[in-house]
Parts: structure tokens; C-alpha cells; sequence
């Protein structure tokens, strides 16, 4: 509502207007006469500029009173009218969380400076941030993205072949955005890169012929297909931080150093804790990071150790709790007392070395043990069944942690002669040999800090492992099936900045929910069109939907929102 002065010829009439749309068009009737200004003047004794202010009070008021009036929605079904054909009737809102973090990331304007550079005539914000938004939601193929698209509130404005067209050109700037988004997320979450994880996997392609990139390499999954790699950077609160992708037939341990490198040179992280796995533990790796006031903690594999240092380090003397300074020998420990199980013991042996000055720290835990104890025995139990019962192994398996290595083959004697058929059976030495390791774990450092605090940056490197299951699971990131290297590449930036933006939704959100519960939650948030009233929620509200109105201070959970209400919760999610 909004008043209107019409001057005639002897007086200035004041009327309260009231503004709304028909038929899709704006206009305006006539609410309420105030009466004139001399009028209005006279009986409240006020000037002219204290009745105008006055009557734009009033407005305000009537203008309360009348959503207060007119809030509830009368909404006329008729059961012998057929809904409308071909129309879609159901769209979901929970993007807009999303939405709101792709903004607060700046998208729009990293995309809007990628566009300086380059000549194209669609908006290529609109397709990334619907791609991010495809790829957590409803994971599947490009084209399937771009019908998934249509079922959120924003209805695409670009076409399928814009879609590829972007894809080569995401691929180009694909070091720009990473750079750019980190810079970015410090206005959201203020990033910890005092310790930078790093891990490598690798995603396979439903081909069957390789090429210059896509290669026959060890598949994380023991699949026959070409693959790609990927080599991720995270940092301390499990945020990812950088990502790159190599030929599925390179080194892993050699792509450490080029996206380190870029991470240095291109995000201003100069000085950091590097933490790996013992697969990324090469030589050149540690000396890498053993300068420029970086230092490193990696994993260490007990059975690869020099044999001195191995005896030493299951040797059960000299360890100490941790937060203890006692000394004390392993086997004097009862393992059944509750609160020795949950201990975690440690020992540091300094490590010699021509370059370098290392330390093991080697830690042990009976309820490691336990667990590792149980999971060998559930493998020994199918080492069993994969023997028959003529005592032959029913398949030859290669894969390293399978159970056929507690498998041994044995040859019947006859007379003193070979026998021609081999017999198969459980081989407890092997069994005795892995055994000997149980609750032991090692990481090796060139740090000169608390052993506690080095064990605690090691015991946080699940997070990025937890990162790639995201993506393979929760995305769906593979098989690809995108042919072309560059649009490759841009596939997998895409599915690195989904999984950015959930990291950073999982935080707002207090890391209370997993990351099933989220997404799932997401995706089930529908709102049905109600051709002239709006739009209506029909999923259900729970503790978390409550959460996530509140952190984003938006609501859609109420009966019914009005089509301009809904406008402006879409503007509000696209606000820095």
C-alpha cells in the first residue's frame, strides 16, 4: 500500500493505494480516502509535510492489516477437473541452501571475470551452479543434469550444447576458480592450512580402449577399465583446498609435488604440516617438504622398516600412554580393564637417514587390536569356504588384503614321489607373521613437536579418505562418461566444488548430521505449484530442515509461500 495526493483545481485529495497484479499485469485501485490535505490539516492541526508523513503512516498500517486479513489462502479443487498436461507441478527448493554458498563463494563473480576472457553468448554462472547443484541432488549424466535442472524453482536459461561448450571452458579455468574459491571461503569459514592432507584415488571409464589420458592403471577397485587420477588437497578441518587429475597410468607418488607447488605459489599457503599416507611417501616427497618452513607426518608401513627398526618398534618396552612420561612394558598390561582397552601407547625411535632427520612414532592399542584381530578372523572363516572339500582353492585371487593369503599349497606324496594334484589348506604362519602386528601403527615426521600432537594430525587423515567416498557414493563421480579430455577435467571440477560446498553446509551445520542425512534431506525438499497461490511444502519437516532455515534465515517450511514471497527468498540465497 502507498499513497497518492490527485490535485484538482481547489483541494489535494489523499488516497491510500493498493498495488497488485492481474492477469499478469501491474495495477492499482483505490484502497481507502483519507479526505483532503486542508481537511486533514484542520482536524489534526498538523502542517502539510506532517499530514503527508501522517498519511504514509497510515498506509503502513492498513497495509499490515490487510496481509493480516488476507494471509490465509482459499484454494478451489475440483474433482471432476483434470490436472494440466505436460506441466510440472512439483520443484525442489533444497538447492537454495546450496545456492546460498555458492554466492557467498562469489561465483557470480569469478564467473562473471571468466567471461572477460573468453567469447561466448550463454551464462555460464547459471550452468556451474547448476551442475553443482545436479551433482549433489540428483547425480547422473550431463544430460540428465540438464533435465534435473528444470525441476528447480530457477528454470534454466541456457541449452543443452551450452552445457558442453562450458565444460571446455571450466577445464581452462580451472586452476583460476580453485584459486579464486579458496580465497573465497575464508568469508565463510575461516580456513585452517596450518596442516594440508593430501591423498590420491583414481575414477574408471566404461571403456575399453585406452588413451593419451585415460589409461589401464591399479584401479583403487580392482576394475579392468581405464582410469584417471585425481590428487586431492585438504586442510585441517577437512575442507577441500585444491585438486588435480593425471593420467590413470602415472606414478601417484610424482603428482604430489606439481599441485603442491601450485597450492604454494597460487593460494599463499607457504608454511604447512603435509600429512600422507605411506603410498605418498617417497623420498623426493619428504625432502620437498622438508624446507621453506614446511614439515611432514606420513603414515608408516611397520613391515617395511629396516629389521632393527622394526624389532625395536614391536618391542614391547619403553612405551609411554599418551600424557604420561612412566615408561612401562606392554605385556604388563591388562587389556581387560576398560580403560586400558581405549589407551593409546607410543614409543618415538629416531630414524637414521643422510638427509634427513626423522622420528617413528609408533603407537599401540588393544582396542586396535581387538578390531584388527576380528576383521583377520572373518577373513580366515572365508579363506575356509574358498577351499573345497577335496582341499582345492576354488579361485586364485590377487588382491593383496583378500583372504586367499592365509591359503597355502601343500603337495600329496606317494611313495616317495610328487604327487601331480596340490592340496590347499589355512597357513597358520602367515596367519602367526600378520598377528604380530596387531594394534600397532607408525608414523614417521621430521617434526620436533609433542608425539600426542602428531599422532592427533595423522589420526584426522580419515577426512579426506571420507572425502573421496562422498564423491564416488554420494555423487555418483564415476563411471565418466564424458569422452573429451577437457570436459573430463571440468567433470571432475565440478565434483570437487559440490563437495566443497557440502563440506561447508556440513559445518554451518555443526557436523551433527552424516552426510546420508543431508543430502538425503536435500533432495527430498519439493514444493507444489499452486497455479495462482504459490507454492506448497510436501516434505517433511524435521530437526535438521529446522537447522537449516535457521542457519540460513530463510523458511519454506511454512503451508503455503505466496509466488512473491518465494521471489524474494531466491534473492536473499543470491546475497553476499
Amino acid at each position: 500500500m502507498r499513497i497518492n495526493i490527485v490535485k484538482s483545481k481547489n483541494a489535494e485529495q489523499v488516497y491510500v493505494i493498493h498495488s497488485f497484479r492481474k492477469n499478469g499485469k501491474n495495477t492499482t485501485k483505490i484502497y481507502k480516502k483519507l479526505g483532503t490535505i486542508q481537511q486533514l490539516s484542520d482536524k489534526l492541526n498538523m502542517s502539510r509535510s506532517e499530514v503527508i508523513a501522517w498519511a504514509k503512516e497510515q498506509a503502513a498500517i492498513i497495509t499490515k492489516q490487510y496481509n493480516e486479513e488476507n494471509d490465509n489462502v482459499i484454494v478451489s479443487l475440483n474433482p471432476s477437473r483434470m490436472i494440466s498436461k505436460n506441466k510440472q507441478l512439483t520443484f525442489n527448493c533444497g538447492y537454495l541452501f546450496l545456492q546460498s554458498i555458492c554466492y557467498s563463494l562469489r561465483l557470480d563473480n569469478i564467473c562473471r571475470n571468466i567471461k572477460y576472457h573468453h567469447k561466448f553468448d550463454f551464462d555460464i554462472l547459471h550452468i556451474l551452479r547448476d551442475s553443482i547443484y545436479s551433482r549433489i541432488l540428483s547425480p547422473s549424466s550431463k544430460r540428465s543434469s540438464f533435465s534435473f535442472a528444470h525441476s528447480l524453482l530457477e528454470q534454466p536459461d541456457y541449452q543443452l550444447h551450452d552445457v558442453y561448450r562450458a565444460l571446455s571452458i571450466l577445464a581452462k579455468e580451472s586452476d583460476h576458480i580453485q584459486s579464486e574459491i579458496y580465497r573465497n571461503s575464508n568469508f565463510l569459514h575461516g580456513r585452517n592450512t596450518k596442516i594440508l592432507y593430501y591423498d590420491c584415488t583414481n575414477y574408471y571409464f566404461e571403456i575399453e580402449q585406452e588413451d593419451d589420458f585415460r589409461k589401464y592403471g591399479k584401479s583403487k577397485e580392482h576394475r579392468s577399465n581405464p582410469i584417471v587420477g585425481m590428487g586431492l588437497f585438504m586442510d585441517g578441518d577437512g575442507i577441500p583446498l585444491a585438486f588435480d587429475i593425471f593420467p590413470g597410468n602415472q606414478n601417484e607418488q610424482k603428482t604430489l609435488k606439481p599441485l603442491e607447488q601450485k597450492v604454494i605459489r597460487d593460494f599463499g599457503c607457504s608454511q604447512f604440516i603435509y600429512c600422507s599416507d605411506s603410498g605418498l611417501a617417497s623420498q623426493d616427497n619428504k625432502l620437498f617438504n622438508d624446507m621453506g618452513g614446511r614439515a611432514y607426518v606420513i603414515t608408516q608401513s611397520l613391515k617395511k622398516l629396516k629389521k632393527e627398526d622394526r624389532d625395536i618398534a614391536l618391542d614391547t618396552k619403553q612405551y609411554r600412554k599418551i600424557g604420561s612420561s612412566t615408561f612401562i612394558d606392554l605385556k604388563d598390561l591388562d587389556e581387560n580393564d576398560p580403560e586400558v582397552y581405549g589407551s593409546v601407547y607410543y614409543k618415538e625411535i629416531p630414524i637414521e637417514s643422510k638427509k634427513i632427520s626423522e622420528t617413528l612414532i609408533v603407537t599401540y592399542s588393544p582396542k586396535y587390536k581387538a578390531y584388527q584381530a576380528k576383521i583377520r578372523q572373518g577373513q580366515i572363516e572365508r579363506a575356509k569356504k574358498m577351499i573345497n572339500a577335496n582341499g582345492k582353492i576354488k579361485k586364485n585371487r590377487k588382491n593383496p588384503n583378500d583372504p586367499v593369503r592365509f591359503i597355502k599349497m601343500s603337495a600329496v606324496t606317494a611313495n616317495g614321489e610328487v604327487a601331480e594334484e596340490e592340496i590347499y589348506g589355512i597357513d597358520e604362519e602367515a596367519i602367526r607373521k600378520e598377528a604380530m602386528y596387531d594394534g600397532f601403527y607408525a608414523v614417521c615426521t621430521d617434526m620436533e613437536g609433542e608425539a600426542a600432537e602428531i599422532i592427533a594430525i595423522n589420526k584426522r587423515r580419515w577426512q579426506i579418505e571420507e572425502c573421496f567416498r562422498i564423491m564416488k557414493t554420494e555423487f555418483d563421480a564415476r563411471p565418466v562418461y564424458l569422452q573429451r579430455e577437457d570436459r573430463i577435467k571440468a567433470h571432475f571440477l565440478i565434483c570437487y566444488l559440490s563437495l566443497l560446498v557440502y563440506r561447508i553446509l556440513e559445518k554451518k551445520l555443526g557436523n551433527k548430521y552424516t552426510a546420508e542425512e543431508i543430502i538425503h534431506t536435500l533432495r527430498k525438499m519439493e514444493m507444489y505449484h499452486l497455479e495462482e497461490h504459490g507454492y506448497m511444502p510436501i516434505y517433511e519437516r524435521t530437526d535438521l530442515t529446522d537447522e537449516l532455515h535457521e542457519k540460513f534465515n530463510i523458511r519454506t517450511d511454512y503451508e503455503i509461500i505466496k509466488k512473491a514471497k518465494m521471489r524474494n527468498i531466491i534473492h536473499q540465497t543470491k546475497v553476499h
